[in-house]
C-alpha cells in the first residue's frame, strides 16, 4: 500500500461519486467517466486544475487547512469524511502516539467488569477491528462462524457469516469504512497496512468495497441477526470510548424490553448456564 497516495486515491473516489446534481451544476451531456471532472472539482474548491490534478497524482501532499475545507465542502463530505481527509495530511506531521504500536492490552478492571456481565453480551474492539474480549454470551451469540478475533476477518473468511448477519452487505460495508478511517487516524500503521493487503488478496467483496473510499466511525446501531438456535434477533449496540486506550471501543448490545429478541437472548443465557452446570 502507498500511504502517499492515501489522500490522492481519496479525492479521485469521491470526485468519481460526486454527480453534477449532486453539487448543483446543469448536466453536460455523455460522460466517459462517472462523477465530476478534476477542473470542474478545481473550480467548485477554488484551485487551479494543474493544483488539483497534482493532489489526485500524489505530487502535492500538504494542502492548507482553506483548500482541505474547500475540498470537503465541494464534495459533500459528511463529518467522517472530512475528518478523514483532514487527517490523511496532518498525521503526517506528528510521530506515531505509542498505543498505536505493539500488541493491545484492555484494563483489568475493565475486564473485571465485564466478567459480571451473565446476561448482557458485549465486546471490546481495538485497532483494525480486532476483538480483544468478549463476554460469554457474546461468544454463544456468534455461535457457527470462525474468525470471532477480527469483525473484518469474521465478515469476509467466514462463509456462515452470510447467514448470522440478515443485513450481510450493509455490515461488510460499514465494517470497511471503519477500517478506511482506522488508517486515516493511523496511515503508517504497520498492522493496519498487513491487515488491508491481506483481506484484498482473498477477498474480491472486500477489494471492491475498498476501492469505494467510504469512512465511517462506529457508532450506536441496530444490528440483526439470524441465529442458528433462536432464529431473527434485533440488538441495539452503544459504543463507549475506553478513555485509558482511546483506541479501544466497549460495545454493549442490548434488545427491547418484552421483545422476542429479549427471550431469544435469555434463552442462550440459560443455555450457558445449563452447558457450564
Amino acid at each position: 500500500m502507498d500511504n502517499d497516495r492515501l489522500l490522492g486515491d481519496f479525492l479521485r473516489s469521491r470526485r468519481e461519486a460526486t454527480s453534477l446534481e449532486d453539487v448543483g451544476l446543469p448536466p453536460s451531456g455523455r460522460r466517459r467517466t462517472p462523477g465530476l471532472r478534476r477542473e470542474e472539482l478545481a473550480m467548485l474548491s477554488g484551485v487551479s486544475t494543474d493544483y488539483y490534478i497534482r493532489l489526485e497524482q500524489g505530487r502535492e501532499r500538504n494542502p492548507s487547512q482553506q483548500v482541505l475545507t474547500a475540498l470537503a465542502e465541494a464534495l459533500r463530505l459528511d463529518a467522517d469524511a472530512a475528518d478523514y481527509m483532514y487527517a490523511l495530511v496532518h498525521t503526517r506531521a506528528w510521530p506515531p502516539r505509542p498505543e498505536t504500536r505493539g500488541p493491545e492490552q484492555i484494563s483489568p478492571a475493565l475486564l473485571q467488569l465485564m466478567g459480571g456481565w451473565r446476561d448482557n453480551p458485549a465486546f471490546v474492539i481495538g485497532r483494525g477491528l480486532n476483538v480483544l474480549a468478549a463476554t460469554p454470551l457474546t461468544m454463544r451469540l456468534y455461535d457457527g462462524v470462525d474468525h470471532k478475533e477480527n469483525c473484518l476477518k469474521l465478515v469476509f473468511f467466514c462463509p456462515e457469516a452470510r447467514g448470522l448477519y440478515l443485513d450481510w452487505e450493509e455490515a461488510a460495508a460499514y465494517k470497511v469504512a471503519e477500517l478506511r478511517a482506522a488508517l486515516g487516524r493511523d496511515p503508517g500503521n504497520p498492522d493496519l497496512v498487513e491487515l488491508v493487503e491481506e483481506l484484498s488478496e482473498h477477498s474480491e467483496d472486500f477489494r471492491v468495497l475498498w476501492a469505494r473510499h467510504d469512512v465511517r466511525t462506529r457508532r450506536n446501531q441496530v444490528k440483526q441477526f439470524n441465529h442458528r438456535d433462536v432464529g431473527p434477533v434485533t440488538l441495539h449496540w452503544d459504543v463507549f470510548t475506553v478513555n485509558s486506550a482511546p483506541s479501544q471501543q466497549l460495545i454493549v448490545m442490548g434488545a427491547e424490553p418484552d421483545s422476542t429478541s429479549e427471550r431469544a437472548l435469555a434463552h442462550l443465557s440459560r443455555s450457558l448456564v445449563r452447558a457450564s452446570a
